[in-house]
């Protein structure tokens, strides 16, 4: 049983896998976002690459909670890549991840350039990991 986590940017999508426990969470590549339906089947082939049972999203919401047009623009794509996996699609909250991504490169003093080719895939794994860490404490997931 893995699960796909997913950091969805207007230009980016950062992915993360777990283990086959659902303990960890490892970096996948980062997909240069085209169009939702390109989108959407590459990242069906990741699920079955992966054997993945279920797919945790990033939710941008505005640091006071409210949604913000990003969030309908992810719900929109959420919606689009239902119609190609038959697998449970969570939300999960990730107001904070991209900006604990940001200041674990900083702090591992990585180059602009670096930080921007994997900084997706950070806060992708932030996502799926703090997903697989409230779910092993039995407030999430199923």
């Amino acid at each position: 049983m893995r699960i796909l986590g997913l950091d969805i940017g207007s230009k980016r999508i950062g992915m993360a896998v777990s283990d086959e426990l659902g303990f960890t969470a490892q970096g996948l590549e980062t997909l240069d976002s085209r169009d939702q339906g390109t989108d959407a089947l590459n990242i069906t082939k990741i699920v079955k690459e992966y054997g993945v049972t279920e797919i945790v999203v990033g939710m941008p919401y505005n640091m006071n909670g409210t949604e913000g047009p990003q969030v309908k623009k992810v719900r929109d794509f959420m919606e689009r890549l239902s119609q190609e996996v038959d697998i449970p699609l969570r939300e999960w909250d990730e107001r904070l991840s991209t900006a604990a991504a940001e200041r674990t490169l900083l702090e591992a003093d990585l180059s602009r350039a670096k930080r921007r080719k994997v900084i997706d895939k950070l806060a992708a794994v932030l996502i799926l990991q703090g997903y697989l860490d409230n779910r092993s404490r039995g407030f999430g997931g199923e």
